[in-house]
């Protein structure tokens, strides 16, 4: 697929699990903590949350699972970001700086009101 608009914005649980897989491949209770990591606890994924976006994200073909790791319980799946996922979370990321940079013109051009 190469138009990627279609994803386009991304919720915040998504984009935090997207971010979360970016580095490493990793199960759910690990991506959990690593979002909860990334955003020093000030944004959690419960279960359900995650679970609910994990297969909508697995259907879309943004996040593959992958083998389990050698020593892991076997009930544990592991999932990695895909190669459409990376580029969905790149261009949300360009989205995103966008939108910041034009807000931070805003506020600056805007004077402060006298009292």
């Amino acid at each position: 697929m190469n138009d990627i608009t279609p994803f386009l914005p991304l919720s915040p649980a998504t984009l935090h699990i997207l971010i979360a897989l970016a580095s490493d491949d990793r199960h759910g209770y690990g991506i959990m903590q690593e979002v909860a990591r990334q955003t020093k606890d000030q944004y959690k994924l419960g279960p359900g949350t995650l679970y609910d976006n994990l297969q909508k994200l697995l259907d879309q073909g943004l996040v593959e699972e992958v083998d389990r790791r050698d020593n892991e319980d076997p009930r544990r799946r592991f999932y990695r970001l895909a190669t459409l996922g990376q580029r969905v979370v790149a261009a949300e990321i360009q989205r995103l700086e966008a939108v910041f940079r034009k807000v931070k013109t805003h506020l600056h051009a805007i004077k402060p009101k006298k009292a």
